[in-house]
């Protein structure tokens, strides 16, 4: 997966609240719970860009799409399946 974010950014300290089950769970296990929860970060980022990505770019898929199914593809008349 290609980083989004500097990876070798200077750490800050946060507070979070977080269910206090989970938290003794988790530090029963041994967890590293910076690294989960920069983990769990990292992934709703991305997922939150990839959002964002698709809104941007939604009228030019539709338009393309559009195009495609009105006109057809260069290759259409050379596929042999």
């Amino acid at each position: 997966m290609r980083t989004i974010y500097q990876a070798d950014a200077p750490k800050r300290p946060v507070n979070l609240s977080l269910n206090s089950d989970l938290l003794r769970l988790g530090k029963e296990l041994g967890l590293n719970l910076s690294s989960v929860a920069e983990e769990a970060l990292g992934y709703a980022v991305s997922a939150r860009l990839a959002e964002q990505w698709l809104e941007e770019n939604r009228a030019a898929m539709e338009a393309y799409n559009r195009r495609i199914a009105a006109q057809g593809v260069f290759s259409d008349g050379l596929r042999t399946f």
